[in-house]
């Protein structure tokens, strides 16, 4: 069969559009069907459901006019009687379409126009489709492109198949890029909005510093040696933490490199940025000392529940541990993922004579004893009333000039004091309206109930609703800052686990829960406990837990 002209120069022009916009060629023969009906449907009216169809081997066009069987017919130009549809189709049922052929039609300048705008802007969706399919996969991923023109600070980049934007923040301070310059930067994110896929690349982004020491570096590429944990000044200094699976390779070493010959790759394309390079620890005391070089770490104090570390430093480096403008600190804390507190040892001393007096204090109001008794009590470690009323009898006797019955009496003291708080907190739990049922919660004390009745919460059902978060508050950390959200619970020694058991009861004792279910949350916890690696760039406090999660279902 021949192949006029008219059909050939069809099939052509669909093929160049195919290959110019990287889309499939049916997509455009698909738009042609699309613009050819619709000015179709301007010929024989708007009323007429026309079909049309090109051929993509032979180019040839054809045109049907729809017709839906029915009974009553009420718009012939849409409608057709089942008697006339057998007529042309002997099995043709109620509900179904028929399809009559319409003759070829002749476009005017107006159909024409209308027909070109039809096909331009199917070709444009599917040419967005198409980016935003190419380019969500490849979120992470480091590109190269060409500096198509500067707006604002924003620098938008020609990437051959799309166009991508580094916005202001994004890039390295102080840097400059003008029409023409390469670029290379990580896509980490992609978006669909009103005016096609926006492809976001970023420069400051720790990923990117991730992808840079992976090109440079085989082993971390072959998974040898693994990028835990990265923290970025971007433009002035980053610290990267890293460790090796295989025992004979030093990560630190081959990060580095012969002569920092991979290292200096790396800050060059991040112009200048220095680099600290560390080992990998799971010893969160060895890992805070090592974020902190050069300054010497005299003592590191964990506070797991808070997630907090207090280091001790010598007096004269102090500034050095802080760094300028608390760079150093700020690295470290990223690094880690925990706040760092950094204290001189003369500091570390007065806190302690003020802890001391403080608690010996307390002692003597408490247990109505002299400021001897008390501070002997302060100076053998005793921080809490608690402390003294449930330890042991034996460890408060075995203080010098101290014997058992000295021991009794003091503890009797203590738990009268405790008693007398107990009701005192009781008393104003009452007067707040809370339920007694929340004593069934293994963990709670009246003063934790009045700190609940404060927040508003009365019953088990009201307790049920809270997260862990709710209890013992969260931390944000952005861009180096590090912001503390107090809880309702902040104020007492409770951890994250205990939190959850105590929300969990709740549930089950509030009906929202069954016996199973918290039983599968208990195991869930367990298998959750197992260390994981930071990744790149982590600095976040970790994801709430399932406890938390499922207060959101309720």
């Amino acid at each position: 069969m021949s192949v006029s002209a008219n059909r050939l120069e069809l099939l052509q022009i669909a093929d160049a559009v195919a290959r110019e916009k990287s889309i499939d060629r049916m997509i455009v023969i698909e738009a042609m069907q699309d613009a050819i009906a619709r000015a179709a449907r301007a010929r024989y009216g708007a009323e007429t459901e026309v079909k049309a169809e090109i051929d993509p081997k032979t180019g040839e066009m054809r045109l049907w006019r729809l017709l839906e069987i029915v009974e009553n017919v009420e718009d012939v130009s849409r409608q057709i009687s089942l008697k006339d549809a057998r007529e042309q189709a002997p099995e043709a049922e109620f509900g179904e379409y028929i399809s009559q052929p319409l003759p070829p039609i002749e476009f005017g300048r107006i159909a024409a126009q209308s027909a070109k705008q039809v096909i331009v802007q199917k070709v444009r969706d599917a040419e967005r489709e198409r980016m935003y399919a190419e380019y969500i996969d490849r979120i992470g991923e480091i590109v190269n492109g060409t500096v198509k023109r500067v707006e604002y600070g924003n620098v938008i980049v020609d990437l051959g198949r799309g166009e991508a934007i580094v916005r202001r923040d994004e890039l390295i301070p102080r840097e400059q890029f003008k029409y023409g310059d390469r670029i290379r930067a990580l896509i980490y994110d992609v978006r669909r909005e009103q005016r096609g896929p926006q492809i976001f690349l970023s420069r400051t982004h720790p990923q990117f510093m991730a992808k840079l020491f992976m090109q440079e570096v085989p082993e971390i590429y072959d998974g040898i040696i693994t990028i835990r944990s990265i923290a970025r000044d971007p433009g002035s200094r980053a610290k990267i933490a890293v460790s090796s699976s295989d025992s004979s390779i030093d990560p630190v070493g081959a990060c580095v490199g012969m002569r920092g010959s991979r290292v200096q790759a790396v800050v060059g394309e991040l112009q200048g940025e220095k680099i600290d390079i560390i080992p990998w620890t799971d010893d969160i005391g060895s890992l805070v000392v090592s974020a902190l070089q050069p300054a010497e770490v005299i003592k590191v104090v964990l506070d797991e529940q808070a997630e907090r570390i207090e280091v001790v430093v010598p007096d004269e480096q102090l500034s050095l541990a802080i760094g300028r403008r608390g760079q150093n600190v700020r690295l470290g804390s990223q690094l880690i993922g925990w706040d760092i507190d950094i204290l001189t040892e003369q500091e570390e001393s007065e806190r302690r004579q003020a802890e001391f007096v403080e608690r010996s204090e307390l002692f003597t109001q408490a247990l109505n004893v002299d400021e001897t008794v008390a501070q002997l009590l302060a100076s053998e470690g005793f921080s809490t009333v608690e402390e003294l009323a449930y330890v042991d009898p034996g460890e408060i006797a075995a203080i010098e000039g101290f014997d058992e019955d000295t021991a009794a009496e003091i503890q009797s003291r203590a738990v009268e004091y405790l008693e007398a708080v107990e009701k005192a907190f009781d008393e104003e739990r009452i007067e707040l309206g809370v339920s007694d049922d929340l004593y069934q919660i293994e963990g709670l004390n009246a003063a934790m109930l009045v700190a609940i009745g404060k927040d508003g919460v009365k019953t088990i059902e009201d307790f049920a609703g809270y997260a862990a978060d709710d209890l013992l508050g969260w931390v944000e950390r952005k861009d180096g800052e590090t912001k503390k959200f107090e809880g309702v619970l902040s104020e007492f020694p409770v951890s994250r686990v205990e939190a959850s058991q105590m929300i969990m009861q709740a549930r089950l004792l509030a009906g929202w829960i069954t016996p199973d279910e918290l039983e599968q949350e208990a195991e869930a916890e367990e298998t959750s406990e197992t260390d994981t690696p930071l990744s790149a760039g982590s600095a976040s406090q970790a994801p709430a837990d399932e406890a938390d999660r499922a207060a959101g279902d309720q």
